[in-house]
């Protein structure tokens, strides 16, 4: 009784959250439920979408509406590690004595912002990268904890690639989901316009606070999944590898690698996140096939055949999810016979 009341409690304060950032984000509603799924899940996203759309002020406004420390951090060819991590100075104590002291950098914040992530060299990348798979910083030999609630949100542009260090698989295998923003329609621009255009400025609220959030996380992970449910996970990610043998006949043709275990662990929170965002004790099919987009996208590398013939990605996931049943053969099999 306990766990449902918190639920439902997890739910009204989860949907205000997502009604205020909606007072500044117009339309994009996929996608801050996506984000809001990866901050409940502990994961980090990568947000990919033409300039001036709206990324920054989504991350922004979600970090202002949590109450939590935000930090933006604008990645360019010049940028050094210790710009990121923050690094050892001298200061004098009061003997007089000069000793080293940590500065820390952005990274230590709630929410961290790495906008055009990349357009920094892989040295410095990667030291964004440690930080969301350790969750801490090493200096000097010391290691210095980066409290959570941690969510790393990068940015990317897709249209302008020139002078970039695009991050290799490994590294993108660590970012939870891929959200992608398209550009708005007529009617979201037109509102768009009408929102900030004028004198009136919106000012946004916090409406969950840092205790709040970790308890939600926690929740998260107690949110029950059934055991044909996990296996239903198990077999969409052999599906996406092409050297099983119940891999999509366009996987094993078009796809040079398919999905890791930490997809399958990220598709199991992500739903376990949006069973909890509209208040339910289990999770559902349809939260599990909701997470598939965004956490595959990045994950199924095509072959060169696959890129020479302009296969996408989605095109790959929506035939994995066409020749897998939710049920397995055996379960089926007695599920006709019983009708």
């Amino acid at each position: 009784m306990m766990i449902e009341t918190e639920l439902k409690q997890a739910r009204g304060n989860l949907a205000g959250l997502k009604s205020e950032i909606k007072r500044l984000i117009v339309g994009y509603d996929e996608v801050i439920d996506q984000i809001i799924v990866g901050l409940l899940s502990g994961g980090h996203i990568l947000l990919e979408g033409v300039p001036g759309i709206g990324k920054t002020l989504l991350v922004k406004t979600l970090s202002q509406a949590l109450g939590l420390g935000f930090a933006r951090i604008q990645f360019t060819p010049d940028l050094m590690p210790a710009d990121i991590t923050g690094t050892n100075i001298i200061i004098e104590d009061n003997d007089g004595n000069k000793i080293f002291r940590f500065q820390p950098g952005p990274v230590f914040n709630n929410i961290i912002l790495a906008d055009e992530i990349n357009r920094a060299t892989p040295k410095t990348q990667s030291a964004l990268l440690e930080a969301m798979e350790e969750l801490t910083v090493t200096s000097g030999g010391v290691k210095h904890r980066i409290e959570t609630p941690f969510t790393v949100v990068a940015t990317q542009n897709p249209i302008e690639m020139e002078g970039t260090y695009p991050l290799p698989e490994a590294q993108l295998d660590r970012f939870m989901f891929k959200v992608v923003m398209s550009q708005p329609g007529l009617e979201e621009l037109k509102e768009i316009i009408n929102r900030t255009t004028t004198e009136k400025s919106i000012v946004i609220s916090p409406l969950i606070n840092r205790e709040q959030i970790l308890k939600y996380q926690s929740l998260v992970r107690q949110v029950p999944i059934a055991a044909h449910l996990v296996e239903y996970v198990s077999r969409l990610i052999k599906a996406s590898q092409p050297d099983n043998e119940s891999a999509a006949e366009l996987v094993r043709k078009y796809v040079r690698y398919g999905a890791s275990p930490r997809a399958a662990q990220a598709i199991v929170l992500g739903a376990k996140a949006s069973a909890l965002m509209q208040g339910r004790l289990n999770v559902a099919q349809d939260d599990i096939l909701r997470m598939l987009l965004p956490v595959l996208r990045h994950r199924i590398i095509m072959n060169i055949e696959g890129e020479a013939n302009n296969i996408l990605t989605t095109d790959i996931i929506a035939e994995i999810r066409k020749v897998t049943p939710a049920l397995p053969p055996e379960a089926e099999k007695i599920l006709s016979l019983s009708k």
